[in-house]
């Protein structure tokens, strides 16, 4: 008969072996498909992020969504003006369009677009946001949202596809390829830099065809071309000029709760900073603008503590 010692080791050496076995079984579970349909609450959110691991996908509920304000973004106006109007077609139950966004980096691209939650979500609009690498995932998300009476816009920010890729092909099928009716209460906002989505190379411009005098693309140019022109509203953005940018920089600072001089020397240094700010960045860009107003308010609240 085992003595009470014997028994002792032996529990010792088992307590690692089930705590690497607890370990193995966690990670596990995280690639094995979820035992039903997953639950959403509704009136959790207005704004959710589309999540997957392993096997399991999932709406995450954002609870304190970016805020903007349409007004907050300036020198953008006609862009924002038919962004809005489709915006305001859709959550009244019109017809609208799926839309891309495209230009210059830090122009109030995605910016626009979550805005307009803060504008209709009383409305009853609703946000999902989802990654470009998880645009396999359309159809199951579109499932899940199937008969709901929210007005959903899937964002997908920065939407490029490199050489090869394939995750477009299911894009694509989602926006207009496929057999099935396109739900009239989900759209699809994107914002890329590239126009066509899709990367261009001079040697494709060789493919192109001359037939009884009309210009004929090849086949790898149309591909491209066949993916953005699925969107219905095309929105294109352009770099800021001097003196927008110091507006918008402008216009930051007194959000942010800051001052902008007035008199004619500090107001000179205020410019002559703000420029030297983009100079680094070597980007007249929104974007820029909000970094250097957080940079200017920050660096005048620490000068005031005593």
């Amino acid at each position: 008969m085992p003595t009470t010692a014997a028994n002792g080791a032996r529990v010792d050496m088992l307590e690692p072996l089930l705590q690497r076995a607890e370990a193995v079984l966690a990670r596990l579970e995280a690639w094995l498909p979820p035992a039903g349909e997953p639950v959403v609450d509704w009136n959790q959110a207005v704004a959710w992020r589309w999540r997957r691991q392993g096997t399991r996908a999932w709406l995450q509920a954002l609870a304190h969504p970016h805020a903007l304000r349409l007004t907050d973004l300036l020198d953008v106006a006609e862009q924002k003006t038919r962004l809005v109007q489709n915006t305001r077609q859709f959550v009244a139950g019109l017809p609208a369009n799926n839309v891309l966004l495209t230009g210059a980096r830090g122009t109030g691209k995605s910016s626009l677009i979550k805005a307009l939650l803060t504008e209709f979500a009383p409305a009853g609009l609703r946000m999902i946001e989802i990654d470009r690498d998880l645009l396999v995932d359309l159809p199951q998300l579109l499932d899940l949202l199937h008969g709901r009476p929210e007005r959903f816009i899937l964002f997908c920010d920065d939407l490029s596809f490199e050489q090869g890729e394939a995750h477009y092909k299911a894009l694509k099928s989602v926006l207009d390829g496929s057999l099935a009716a396109p739900d009239d209460h989900v759209l699809l906002y994107a914002t890329s830099n590239r126009r066509h989505l899709l990367p261009e190379f001079l040697s494709e411009n060789l493919q192109t065809r001359h037939q009884e005098g009309e210009i004929h693309p090849g086949e790898a140019v149309e591909e491209k071309i066949s993916l953005s022109d699925r969107f219905g509203l095309w929105l294109s953005f352009y770099p800021f000029d001097q003196d927008a940018y110091l507006e918008i920089a402008a216009h930051w600072v007194q959000t942010l709760g800051g001052q902008v001089p007035e008199c004619a020397s500090e107001a000179e240094a205020f410019r002559q900073a703000a420029l030297q700010w983009a100079l680094l960045r070597s980007s007249r860009s929104g974007r820029s603008a909000w970094h250097f107003a957080r940079h200017w308010v920050g660096q005048t609240g620490l000068h005031k503590i005593p």
